[in-house]
């Protein structure tokens, strides 16, 4: 069984590649490239699968569950906040979804 398990060293790199994915997707949506956040987001969830590593909450929210697009403010995405919750519309697919203010 122990061969099935990935090296701790693995999962600490890939932990450290998804959030720099995740980073050059916000420059890459803010610089108007909506086709390359959506794919810094795509190799962000595979190397997630792959080393069997959560994405991190935060970044989560980053994406919709439905389509998986980036999310950026106003470019994909309608936000509004309501009684301690953050209520997230995706433009594309419709999607609504809603988190817990932190």
């Amino acid at each position: 069984m122990r061969g099935r398990n990935k090296p701790i060293d693995q999962i600490k790199i890939a932990k450290e590649r998804i959030v720099i994915l995740f980073d050059q997707a916000e420059k890459a949506a803010e610089s108007k490239k909506k086709g390359s956040a959506d794919r810094y987001v795509e190799m962000a969830r595979k190397i997630g699968m792959r080393y069997n590593v959560r994405i991190p909450s935060n970044l989560r929210r980053k994406f919709c569950r439905k389509c998986k697009r980036f999310l950026y403010k106003n470019l994909s995405a309608d936000i509004k906040e309501e009684k301690g919750f953050l209520k997230i519309t995706c433009i594309n697919c419709g999607k609504k979804m809603q988190y817990r203010k932190e």
